[in-house]
């Protein structure tokens, strides 16, 4: 039973042979006060998120693309893989998912809670080389494809050629980063406080990067949000429209323009014909934010594509290396 995950700061996806992606859930585990069996994991967890009462915890174990709570990570692993694959499991091997500028610390942290959670053999695959073969690029062709990954905590950038990663940028923002944007502009901007939920339902109603051509009805919405105040701690509601939000997001989404403008400084000649012939490949939930790639493309003068199903992508290149492990064996990393 080969499965391949994706481990990411927002969501896990699991793809299991022959099956496909069975299971897709919040990266979340809600835990009791001073015990560490968890009281609910992914869906259910997530909507305690800053509803909770004091003696339970919504913890998020995984921090800008890598673990930071251990223990609740190798629970939710072991959770989502029995979810995903009732019964017993024998001899499972696993792709799983991890940012290019992991540290040996991170990578082993990940590997042990892959193994604790079952696996016999964990194999490991860098984001960007999954979502590039996720979205359908020729990785294995020696031509240069250019991937932008956007996931909630990391931003991936690789140029990628013969079935390795040529040149790459692993940038820390992501779409929380985004949302905490939104944050802090609402509390700067009208003395409001709102919960990370909120903000992401803000970045996801009335989010974009650039005004985007034939949709004026887009640009004269607003959203209406609730919180409390700063100074008078009372419940108040404030509208905000969709320039503001985009002003807001102005810094995270600069950060991505500068990762991309970086690795193509680095990208050897050749390759950066093949990727001003072929264009930019945008992936990851970060890629559905509206006017990013007409952005990008007006920063860097290559054009720029949003995957089929850039949520998917990274899911389906860890998919694809399960499916053909030996013809893909070599853009993995065994652990």
């Amino acid at each position: 039973m080969d499965i391949g995950i994706d481990l990411g700061t927002a969501n896990t996806l699991l793809y299991v042979r022959g099956q496909g992606i069975v299971l897709n859930e919040p990266s979340v585990v809600a835990v009791k006060e001073g015990s560490r069996t968890a009281l609910a994991v992914g869906t259910e967890a997530k909507e305690t998120i800053g509803r909770t009462p004091g003696s339970i915890t919504a913890i998020r174990p995984l921090r800008d693309g890598v673990i930071s709570d251990y223990e609740a990570a190798e629970e939710m692993i072991r959770h989502f893989v029995r979810k995903a694959v009732p019964g017993r499991r024998p001899r499972t091997r696993m792709v799983v998912c991890v940012p290019s500028g992991v540290t040996p610390v991170e990578r082993r942290a990940i590997v042990h809670a892959a193994q604790r959670a079952g696996a016999r053999a964990v194999h490991l695959i860098e984001e960007p080389m999954a979502a590039a073969i996720g979205a359908g690029l020729p990785v294995s062709e020696p031509r240069g494809s250019m991937v932008v990954d956007i996931g909630g905590g990391t931003t991936e950038v690789a140029v990628i050629s013969l079935g390795g990663v040529v040149t790459a940028r692993s940038l820390r923002v992501g779409g929380d980063r985004l949302d905490t944007a939104v944050t802090d502009h609402v509390r700067k901007r009208h003395g409001l406080l709102i919960g990370e939920r909120t903000a992401e339902d803000v970045k996801i109603a009335i989010g974009s990067a650039w005004p985007v051509p034939g949709e004026d009805a887009f640009e004269m919405r607003s959203f209406t949000v609730r919180g409390r105040e700063k100074v008078a701690g009372l419940p108040k509601t404030v509208d905000l429209t969709v320039q503001e939000v985009r002003s807001a997001l102005d810094e995270p989404v600069e950060a991505i323009i500068s990762a991309v403008k970086a690795t193509l400084e680095e990208c050897p000649p050749e390759l950066s014909g093949d990727i001003m012939e072929h264009g930019i490949v945008l992936t990851g939930g970060g890629a559905l934010l509206p006017g990013l790639d007409l952005r990008l493309t007006s920063a860097t003068g290559i054009p720029v594509f949003v995957a089929e199903d850039p949520l998917h992508s990274v899911a389906m290149g860890c998919g694809r290396c399960v499916e053909d492990f030996d013809e893909l064996q070599r853009v993995m990393s065994a652990a």
